[in-house]
């Protein structure tokens, strides 16, 4: 009886079955035909194996050979199997694909030279035996580098190089199997039909198109009839793509009644219904496949990179919730903490001190429990002790003078305890917002951006700059939603040029587009340039500023900016007073925004940021208004950001919206306050914002300019020339006036 069980524990069992494999591979691979002329597929596995195996190609076809009597007919093939076998013995490329692919295509062209020049037909066979070897051998090479692949890295690479050498041993595969004969059935039909669904419902249209296109070809090189009972599998692979989500049976079913009504709908014949056969038959050896096909055999060259947006993700979302999590343990802990001390607590630590040695303990400890601790409760709540004050539930207690002492030693420790709570309250909450910024910057990091990265571009930029002498760390190029090109430019700090713009015009020039670019932003030991396609929208700006009176330094700071991804940022900061410790303030905020956004983090996470360094930057107090609108110039949208600062005209559609905040200036407390708003705005729409230098009666005058007319700089040089008019106070202040408006 056959021992299953021995048969697999014998540790030679995979090298037999190799052997095995080879020999049948070359035993009925011999005699079939491709393109009209003997296969070398045969010869071509032969020279990929090693020795071993190459031997028992060699020793399958012979066997073939010899029962269908075709010795004569097959002596090209079988001296050249026997040159690459006598080659491998003494030169034995292993591991060199290069090697196998020169030894096939030598012993091929050398035994077919030889051979006809026994025949004394060498000059008529000589070009033809030499494209012969150099097919058979290239082939070889790229059945050697998917071998070698396997070998080394357990997995088949259809990417790149390796991916070219995989879709030249698939095509000669579909192309031998569809010569095998067997009666009924075309195997090189079944496979290809397995192969093409489960590109379909693993790798969706690209795989069903990619397989089903190379299983054409390698049927018409067969033959031209099986090519043609192929010609829809590519359309059939593409449509079953869309069913990756579906079961494999179902998926399966899809794809044997869509090739069933393509095979209709250009004529059904009998070998029409022949190839259906074989289709389902394909699709039979698909479902139990799929069941434990993995994708960590097949490598596409693009799974990371498609995939790495989403682990990001991913990741920096569970970083972000471990932050809240420990922000929220952080908060509880501290509620509990803060506290203080407890009164039953103080209670039962005075009543130690003093009623321990009191005779009269018993009875009011016990006896008179209630009365007692009421007069300890309120001892506990008291800050000043007089003999006036004293409860009267302890009138007849002997030692008052003792428990009014321990008592005011308490009340003193929990006052000092108190005010170090208070002290220490005051960290932990700036602690807490420096978590909660932690969690917001990781959160947003890992949000996946809506771009299309795009290789080639990148490449080509790098080469133009690589030849006029710039060596950048990295190149990013990518398509946004809008389909408009937005480049980045890393440089280490030392060799970073001072201004983007010959890096840009380079760019420009590479890509002949119309480009602009954004100021180098520096971070730590990398420099980053952004060049990028013109929005579609653009922006007119014009701002005037003026100092307070007997002031050298104006307290107001403002700034327009472009992020260089689509949005315009007009930024005004106030900062609290006037001359240089408000500008030196404002200065700060603006700056420090500018630098963040730029730098590519989300702006109410800037400004929490802000508020955080504002309020523990100097023991003094500070703080200033910020006050911000971001226009998103692919779309025309307006966002509103304030924090403390005066209010905002926008004009729109003929009539005049005031946009207010309800918030604190930055620095005042640790949390900081941001008031956001998205307004409708269009193109020709105009934006006033200004300091609070410009009093709330000048607004009626402000929105009769709006409406009276268009011209931006008329406009904001009357606000700003009768800001005085309408300030009643006695003391001038800063003023700043912008004025904003979209075109396009």
């Amino acid at each position: 009886m056959l021992n299953i069980k021995a048969i697999r524990s014998w540790k030679y069992g995979g090298e037999a079955a190799a052997y095995a494999l080879a020999a049948a591979a070359g035993f009925f691979l011999t005699g079939t035909r491709i393109a009209g002329v003997a296969s070398f597929a045969d010869i071509s596995i032969s020279g990929a194996l090693e020795l071993p195996y190459s031997a028992a190609v060699f020793a399958g076809s012979l066997v073939r050979s010899i029962i269908s009597g075709d010795i004569g007919h097959n002596i090209v093939k079988l001296s050249s199997l026997a040159l690459i076998v006598i080659i491998k013995m003494f030169i034995e490329p292993k591991n060199d694909p290069k090697l196998s692919g020169i030894n096939t295509a030598v012993s091929v062209f050398v035994s077919g030279a030889a051979v006809s020049a026994v025949i004394g037909e060498l000059m008529f066979k000589l070009m033809f035996y030499g494209f012969y070897a150099s097919l058979s051998g290239f082939t070889a090479y790229s059945a050697s580098r998917v071998l070698l692949d396997i070998r080394r890295h357990k997995t088949v690479n259809i990417s790149g190089r390796s991916g070219f050498s995989c879709a030249v041993v698939y095509i000669m595969l579909i192309a031998s199997l569809s010569a095998v004969e067997l009666p009924t059935l075309n195997a090189g039909i079944i496979a290809s039909a397995a192969f093409t669904l489960t590109g379909a419902y693993f790798y969706r249209q690209n795989g069903g198109v990619f397989c089903g296109a190379l299983s054409v070809c390698g049927a018409f090189l067969s033959s031209s009839s099986v090519g043609y009972n192929m010609v829809l599998m590519p359309a059939a692979g593409l449509l079953t793509g869309y069913l990756y989500r579906q079961k494999n049976h179902i998926a399966a079913a899809c794809f044997v009644g869509i090739n069933f009504v393509l095979t209709v709908l250009t004529g059904m014949t009998v070998k029409g219904v022949e190839n259906m056969i074989d289709i389902i038959c394909g699709a039979v050896i698909f479902i139990p496949v799929s069941a434990v096909f993995s994708d960590k055999w097949i490598r596409t060259g693009n799974e990371s990179a498609a995939a790495l947006p989403e682990m990001i993700g991913a990741k920096m979302k569970f970083l972000s919730s471990t932050v809240r999590e420990l922000r929220s343990e952080s908060e509880r802990i501290s509620q509990l903490l803060a506290k203080g001390a407890d009164t039953d607590r103080e209670i039962a630590e005075n009543s130690d001190k003093v009623c321990t040695l009191c005779y009269r303990r018993a009875f009011c400890w016990k006896s008179d429990r209630g009365n007692t601790y009421r007069g300890f409760s309120k001892l506990a709540d008291m800050t000043e002790f007089a003999a006036e004050s004293f409860p009267h539930e302890l009138d007849d207690c002997i030692r008052k003078g003792e428990l009014a002492e321990v008592f005011s030693q308490s009340s003193r420790e929990k006052a000092a305890a108190k005010l170090m709570e208070m002290r220490f309250s005051e960290s932990r909450s700036l602690m807490h917002e420096q978590l909660k910024i932690t969690e917001d910057i990781i959160r947003t990091a890992g949000e996946r951006i809506d771009v299309s990265y795009s290789e080639t571009v990148s490449r080509s930029i790098r080469h133009k700059l690589e030849k006029f002498g710039i060596i950048p760390e990295n190149v990013i190029a990518c398509y946004n939603s809008r389909n408009r090109l937005i480049v980045e430019v890393y440089f280490g700090s030392e060799e970073a040029p001072e201004t983007s713009t010959r890096i840009c015009d380079l760019i420009a020039d590479e890509l002949h587009l119309s480009l602009d670019s954004t100021e180098p932003v520096r971070s730590g030991k990398e420099v980053r340039i952004r060049c990028y396609e013109k929005p579609h929208f653009g922006m007119e700006v014009y701002a005037v500023s003026a100092r307070a009176d007997n002031s050298d330094d104006n307290g107001d700071t403002h700034t327009v900016f472009f992020d260089g991804s689509g949005a315009a940022y007009a930024v005004l900061s106030d900062g609290m007073g006037t001359g240089m410790e408000a500008s030196c303030e404002s200065r700060m905020v603006v700056g420090l925004f500018r630098r963040l956004v730029t730098g590519g983090v989300d702006f109410s996470t800037a400004i929490k940021l802000i508020n955080s360094v504002m309020v523990t930057k100097s023991w003094q107090e500070s703080f200033a208004t910020f006050d911000a609108v971001r226009i998103d110039l692919d779309e025309c949208g307006l966002t509103v950001i304030k924090s403390g600062a005066a209010a905002t005209l926008i004009r729109h559609r003929g009539s005049v919206m005031k946009v207010t905040s309800p918030t604190f200036p930055i620095g005042i407390y640790e949390a900081s306050e941001v008031f956001v708003k998205d307004c409708d705005f269009e193109s020709g729409d105009i934006i006033i914002m200004f300091s609070d230098g410009i009093s709330e009666s000048a607004y009626p005058f402000i929105k009769e300019l709006l409406l009276g007319g268009d011209d931006l700089r008329h406009i904001v040089d009357e606000i700003s020339g009768k800001a005085q008019v309408f300030n009643h106070g006695i003391h001038s202040d800063d003023v700043t006036v912008i004025g904003v408006r979209v075109t396009g």
